[in-house]
């Protein structure tokens, strides 16, 4: 009961989003502001509020870094193989289908939900996984479709391109802030940190509820063998090879391993979509693999969450 007490109101707020989104006709241009709001304000502050009151030590972890975010390129290049060599889908096809089989949803659920299942002690473990693998995959996907393409495209420029992308997303400018006003001890005046607070008590509510919205407007169907595939690489064998990793590593805090296990095994991330959309390729099973997904998550993660309480990891 403690733990679906932890686990359902997340998902509920999800839930609470998509009857909302079922009930209105608002459509998601109604989002755009509370879409910035999260992305651009709240879930920075949020990072940025909890990495600068870490000690600066606590956060190196190489050992970490190598395990989760191997953990990710290899779940990647393992969905792209089956997509490339098995379904015979194109690279671009394939391309996205890594995407969906490695990109959890590290954004919106992440930090609500690691935060509240470990306490603060997961916020650095959590800001680390979604820094590392989100440079990773959004160096990957460019590289991997530009690759494809055989354009003339120099790769050297879409190395460019993606590191500034990934430089500047506002989540990973307010963790190297935190790092930064860590590093120099920095605290902001009374009525900031009061601002600050505010925003981190809002990101995680918001951001769930927003993922709601956005998935009571896709469509999802089972008409093809890369969707179950799909959701088999991303909630089972991710946070699978992330826990085997970390472990053969050694050395790793036991909430450190939770949460890179929690944080993989989180449903494919609202991204897939976007990016499917953005490279006009592999649309509708990016929208069924997001929305069954998610769905299926509830059960396990619920699942891997009972596991946690009671020690089977």
């Amino acid at each position: 009961m403690e733990v679906l007490s932890l686990s359902l109101p997340f998902f509920g707020l999800i839930l609470l989003g998509w009857a909302s989104a079922k009930a209105t006709s608002y459509g998601e241009e109604g989002l755009k502001w509370m879409s910035f709001f999260i992305i651009y304000i709240a879930l920075p502050a949020l990072f940025f509020q909890l990495i600068r009151k870490t000690p600066l030590e606590e956060l190196a972890n190489p050992g970490f870094i190598i395990g989760t975010s191997g953990s990710t390129l290899a779940i990647f290049l393992l969905a792209y193989l089956f997509g490339r060599y098995f379904s015979r889908n194109n690279n671009t096809e394939s391309t996205m289908q890594a995407v969906a089989g490695s990109y959890s949803n590290i954004g919106y659920m992440g930090p609500g939900l690691t935060l509240a299942a470990f306490g603060e002690a997961a916020v650095v473990p959590t800001a680390l996984v979604f820094c590392f693998d989100n440079a990773l995959l959004f160096t990957l996907t460019p590289l991997f479709v530009e690759l494809g393409k055989q354009s003339e495209h120099h790769i050297g420029a879409v190395l460019l391109q993606a590191t500034k992308k990934v430089l500047l997303h506002p989540f990973i400018m307010a963790t190297i802030a935190g790092v930064l006003a860590s590093a120099i001890n920095f605290e902001p005046p009374q009525f900031i940190e009061n601002i600050l607070n505010l925003l981190k008590g809002a990101a995680a509510p918001c951001a769930l509820f927003v993922l709601g919205v956005v998935i009571a407007g896709r469509k999802a169907h089972l008409n093809s063998i890369d969707i179950p595939v799909t959701l088999l690489i991303k909630l089972i064998l991710h946070p699978l090879l992330v826990y085997i990793l970390l472990t053969w590593i050694g050395d790793i805090p036991p909430i450190w391993l939770y949460t890179g296990v929690l944080m993989s095994a989180l449903p494919p991330a609202l991204n897939v979509f976007i990016l499917a959309q953005q490279y006009d390729a592999f649309i509708e099973q990016a929208s069924s693999i997001v929305l069954i997904g998610t769905i299926i998550a509830v059960f396990t993660v619920t699942a891997l969450l009972y596991a946690i309480q009671y020690g089977w990891i």
